[in-house]
């Protein structure tokens, strides 16, 4: 695994996550969530974002459909479908194990 795939999958995790929790939101509103759900310690480049949505989309784990954002612009919105869903539930547990796993290194004291 590069460090590339663990990053596009992470977030990946990170936007299924934001969406299964708050949705429909449109690409802006999942990157300041992620933003403020973390504290500011992750910032999503919308250089990035943007992919991810298109590849999650295309995967069938989330849709979109166009509508009016807050500050009356037109924006896309997305919601998690119920395929996404489950994914999002088996992508959580490999995340559980490998953060514990790493956890389990890093604690280690011999």
């Amino acid at each position: 695994m590069t460090r590339a795939d663990l990053l596009q999958g992470t977030l990946e995790l990170l936007i299924l996550k934001t969406l299964s929790l708050e949705e429909p939101l449109h690409g802006w509103g999942v990157s300041i969530r992620i933003e403020q759900r973390t504290r500011d310690v992750l910032q999503v480049n919308q250089g990035s974002l943007y992919p991810a949505l298109h590849r999650l989309e295309h995967k069938g784990w989330i849709r979109s459909e166009w509508g009016t954002s807050a500050n009356n612009r037109r924006a896309k919105f997305y919601r998690l479908t119920a395929l996404g869903r489950s994914h999002l539930v088996e992508e959580q547990a490999q995340w559980d194990r490998f953060a514990g796993a790493v956890a389990r290194i890093l604690d280690a004291t011999a």
